[in-house]
């Protein structure tokens, strides 16, 4: 059922941001100290069986130099320097086995696929790269929104989000990659991962952010009891008196501010009847978008979307701004 806005006041919903003043120093601090160490990106063909696509186990350097795990999925058949999707994966997900991930290499595209740190510890798709150090974990179970809530720069996503601007670092470090054609995608996390990426780089050349999850965190967490901004909610309720100092916090990860420093083109897309991420957080990210952006509205869905059936529009996207 609708239980967030009609569709109406959504075309024109735009919030005041929640944004610190230090939100650019706090994210170029971070990235600069991820910089000193190198990406050591290596890529280990894997054996997955497959007649018309190669693997390789991937591994690279992200936050604080620490190794991250992905997949790289090639068309074996190639000539040139493809372009490439780098995908980011969806909350308590992660990179699972390469059959998962077929279709973008199908398409003829490189296909990096980048896991979630210390996440995986349920579901389809397990994670095998641990979140190292004092704040850090194994694979585990949510939630992660409230890990590091007391203060941003120990915050579990400023170790994510940098995991997935150094995944683009990753995936143009391979031969077979296109540097200059690049994209980032996602769903849910990693829809929201994309929109964060895209915020931070400027040399993408699209951004696809289905249903996305890390969007205006103060409205999610007080309009849908589900999962996981309802981790916000639970957390608050026991420290009764520290709202503002987590809502501070978790604006150094809003997809709002982030969209509002992006360029490159996005497409979007919302469920109207989704309670995980409802409808108003993502067109409040949509709207401050800061490059050309289109929003695609499943007015009957839910958190799924447009599921497999948004596919051709997303790929027609790419195409344009591939060139193939």
């Amino acid at each position: 059922m609708l239980f967030d806005m009609p569709l109406d006041r959504l075309r024109d919903y735009r919030p005041e941001p929640e944004e610190p003043a230090d939100f650019d120093a706090f994210w170029e601090k971070t990235l600069t100290e991820t910089a000193r160490h190198g990406l050591d990106a290596a890529f280990v063909p894997y054996d997955a069986g497959f007649a018309t696509v190669d693997v390789c186990d991937v591994t690279f350097r992200g936050w604080g130099g620490q190794p991250v795990k992905a997949w790289l999925l090639l068309p074996k058949t190639r000539s040139g320097p493809l372009p490439a999707v780098v995908q980011y994966i969806g909350y308590n997900g992660g990179r699972g086995i390469p059959y998962s991930w077929l279709t973008w290499s199908a398409l003829g595209y490189a296909h990096l696929v980048m896991d979630n740190r210390g996440q995986g510890g349920g579901g389809r798709n397990t994670a095998d790269t641990p979140d190292i150090g004092p704040d850090g974990h194994g694979s585990s179970s949510p939630g992660f929104l409230t890990r590091g809530i007391e203060d941003p720069y120990r915050h579990y996503y400023r170790r994510l989000i940098t995991d997935a601007v150094r995944a683009v670092d990753a995936a143009k470090a391979h031969e077979a990659v296109d540097a200059t054609r690049v994209a980032v995608l996602g769903g849910s996390q990693g829809g929201g991962l994309a929109l964060a990426v895209a915020g931070l780089r400027d040399d993408l050349v699209a951004a696809v952010a289905d249903v996305p999850f890390l969007c205006h965190y103060r409205r999610a967490s007080q309009i849908t009891d589900a999962g996981p901004y309802a981790e916000i909610a639970r957390w608050l309720s026991g420290h009764r008196f520290r709202i503002d100092e987590a809502m501070e916090t978790l604006s150094y990860f809003d997809g709002v501010n982030f969209a509002a420093r992006a360029t490159a083109p996005a497409w979007f897309s919302v469920g109207l009847m989704d309670r995980i991420c409802p409808s108003s957080t993502v067109f409040a990210a949509y709207h401050r978008y800061a490059g050309p952006a289109e929003i695609e509205v499943f007015p009957y869905n839910g958190h799924e979307g447009g599921a497999e059936y948004d596919l051709p529009r997303k790929l027609g996207a790419l195409r344009g701004v591939f060139g193939r």
